[in-house]
């Protein structure tokens, strides 16, 4: 194997700015929060999420240039991506553990100043066999049409795997829509006691990954309209359809422990 920086299998990234913008704009978002937070001025968050959000495209075009046009993600290059993005899941993984450690230490054994009940007295808790359960059966759908379009990338099907792409795509944000309905409708609210705060920033956090998944099936999808992946080299599809799989199986534990067993 032979790359642009000699003959060897790795990829020796050129000079990047990104790294350096975009930890600036990472540094403006999160002081932009806290101005927004205390003195309600949201100048300083606009221009964060802006700056981040350049970034970022023009960062994730490049790996997409190198990967798909420049031949530089060589097999062992991949196997290190992919490394990477199980690890990154991994972390995800401990990151929502910790919301239901948080939930399950609070219900099982509920303190006196909740009134020694879960739910506490006061809140009344969604009917999980409502939106719940429906938001349940479009989360499991798109994992299924998110690998008919695997399926039809390694069968170089374009037109099956657009459709069924895009069909992911629809179903992760009408998933949005009704979770935002959802919290619109709620009786209680984040400071409504600990069940409140658990509630929120547990199904909060993952809608944020509900989104931040849709747009990544969505960079996915555009990609495969300008035939950026074949049969045998896709990883940028199959990074998203990891962490899509990973988003269902978290709301398939908050439905059951949250929204069900909590309620």
């Amino acid at each position: 194997m032979t790359s642009s920086h000699g003959h060897h299998a790795y990829h020796l990234v050129d000079m990047s700015p990104w790294p350096l913008t975009g930890s600036i704009s990472a540094m403006m978002l999160t002081t932009g929060l806290v101005k927004w937070f205390h003195q309600f001025n949201m100048n300083l968050l606009v221009l964060g999420f802006v700056a981040t959000l350049l970034t970022m495209v023009q960062w994730w075009r490049d790996v997409t240039r190198e990967g798909t046009y420049q031949g530089l993600h060589t097999s062992v290059v991949m196997k290190g991506l992919r490394w990477g993005m199980i690890l990154f899941i991994v972390s995800e993984v401990f990151f929502f553990f910790s919301f239901f450690w948080a939930f399950f230490h609070s219900s099982l054994s509920p303190a006196v100043e909740i009134g020694m009940t879960w739910p506490p007295l006061g809140i009344q808790p969604f009917n999980p066999f409502q939106i719940p359960l429906l938001n349940t059966i479009i989360l499991l759908s798109s994992g299924a049409t998110v690998t008919w379009a695997h399926h039809a990338i390694m069968e170089s099907n374009h037109s099956q795997s657009m459709q069924s792409l895009g069909l992911t795509i629809v179903l992760g944000f009408y998933f949005t829509f009704l979770q935002g309905l959802e919290y619109v409708e709620a009786s209680f609210t984040i400071a409504d006691s600990v069940y409140g705060s658990t509630f929120f920033v547990a199904t909060g956090f993952h809608g944020l990954h509900v989104i931040i998944g849709s747009l990544f099936l969505s960079v996915c999808w555009y990609r495969l309209y300008k035939c950026h992946f074949s049969s045998k080299h896709h990883f940028g599809f199959e990074a998203a359809a990891w962490y899509w799989h990973f988003v269902d199986v978290v709301w398939l534990f908050l439905y059951v422990f949250i929204y069900w067993w909590g309620s």
